[in-house]
């Protein structure tokens, strides 16, 4: 009995998974602002959300965490929406939005009841034609990016790692910057530097519309022209582009943390960016070292010999490179060296075995069900169809992504582990309790 449910249950989950279509439209308006429509009338929702191409790493050098301050910043207010009334007007119609900054992109979005598809436009279209840019508005969020800061990384255990080993893992491109950036940057821009930026790159031919959920799409084209045509064309923003030396000495150091008392390990590669085959290679890879009790290393180093309180293996996978990252923090007097041998031990396991069957079946119905999970509401739909028209450049990813996972092989995860994830190419961090 119990086979035969297990059996049914893979055949409904692959069925599920087969018959899962995101079905959209999209088209430019001429303007250049990029518009992507996805009907789904099975819920009284509608999304609205505008991607900008522009996140951390467009920012110069002594002027870090524009972008992230932007995300802040164009919710204070435009010509039409006093200061304040932004989240008052979308909470008093049912509604909820936020937004979120990475190196590469800044994303905004309401969510309303479908009735209120003309307002989520009409804000998105005033945040990118009227904003309130002025000297209280950007006083005001400056405290309240600096409390953040503090709160998230400055008096949070752990809370500068990233910043550690960025620095050293970039030396020409901005992601040697963590988003938030550096506070004496922001107190030090004038007004005219904010505005500069907001003009050179929230312009339409900069952004992506997404509506998604439950509209009529004739109606929703009807909308959108009219809150959104006749916004003014931007100048073309010209893509800068960093080359890294590749790195073939290993580099070691140490860095102090004083809000910690349990020591920690970072080992950190750099891999190539994220819309690449082999940066899915490497998602993989992480999944099978430490995605779950399961996984290899939490079940060497946390379960069988006790050695870590917690063991991670992740991809930062940005628009033009990516970091490789395994972290361990140790159990007791256990020394960090000794962590990173076990660790390099399950490494070299995979540069030079293949994987089990057994495993590999594990990692395809991870990321099947993962892909299923990411495309289950209207809110991740909308995010997804954004970033893959603007980072990857082909949007249909949110139906075909899934059959790239599913065509890697255990040789490509072999071969992608041997020329990613050498002793020879990495930065080993011991991120260290600051003595007082």
């Amino acid at each position: 009995m119990r086979k035969r449910f297990y059996l049914l249950s893979l055949i409904f989950f692959s069925f599920y998974l087969n018959a899962q279509q995101v079905t959209f439209e999209e088209y430019d308006l001429d303007n250049g602002l990029h518009v992507i429509l996805h009907q789904d009338n099975t819920a009284p929702l509608v999304v609205t959300s505008v991607l900008y191409h522009v996140g951390a790493k467009n920012e110069e050098g002594e002027r870090t965490g524009f972008a992230h301050f932007f995300e802040h910043l164009l919710f204070e207010g435009t010509e039409n929406i006093e200061r304040g009334d932004w989240f008052k007007i979308v909470s008093s119609n049912g509604g909820r939005n936020n937004a979120y900054t990475t190196d590469d992109f800044t994303y905004y979005y309401e969510v309303f009841p479908s009735n209120n598809l003309e307002l989520g436009l009409w804000m998105e279209s005033e945040r990118m034609l009227h904003p309130i840019i002025n000297e209280v508005g950007v006083e005001t969020q400056n405290e309240v990016v600096k409390e953040e800061k503090r709160l998230r990384y400055d008096n949070s255990p752990y809370g500068k790692w990233a910043f550690e080993v960025r620095k050293r893992m970039f030396e020409k491109h901005p992601y040697r910057h963590i988003p938030i950036g550096e506070m004496d940057h922001l107190d030090a821009a004038t007004l005219d530097e904010f505005i500069a930026f907001n003009e050179k790159f929230y312009v339409p031919n900069n952004g992506v519309l997404v509506v998604a959920g439950d509209f009529e799409m004739e109606e929703a084209k009807k909308m959108i022209a009219n809150y959104f045509s006749e916004i003014p064309r931007g100048e073309e923003i010209e893509v800068q582009t960093f080359e890294e030396t590749p790195i073939s000495e290993p580099i070691t150091a140490e860095a102090f943390d004083k809000n910690i008392q349990v020591p920690a390990l970072f080992t950190a590669y750099r891999i190539p960016k994220k819309t690449t085959r082999d940066s899915r290679v490497l998602d993989m890879i992480s999944t099978y070292l430490s995605d779950g009790k399961s996984s290899k290393l939490y079940r060497k180093l946390v379960d069988e010999k006790k050695m870590s309180l917690q063991v991670a293996a992740f991809n930062m996978s940005m628009e033009d490179y990516g970091l490789y990252v395994i972290l361990s923090l140790p159990v007791g007097s256990t020394e960090l060296a000794v962590i990173r041998d076990e660790i390099d031990e399950e490494v070299d396991k995979i540069q030079n075995e293949l994987i089990s069957e057994k495993d590999y079946q594990k990692l395809l119905n991870k990321f099947e069900s993962d892909f299923v999970s990411s495309n289950s509401s209207v809110e991740g739909i909308a995010n997804s169809l954004a970033e893959y028209y603007a980072i990857y450049g082909d949007t249909n990813l949110i139906n075909s992504e899934i059959d790239i996972y599913r065509s890697i092989s255990r040789e490509e995860i072999r071969a992608a582990a041997k020329k990613y994830l050498n002793p020879n190419q990495r930065l080993t961090l011991n991120y260290l309790p600051e003595s007082k």
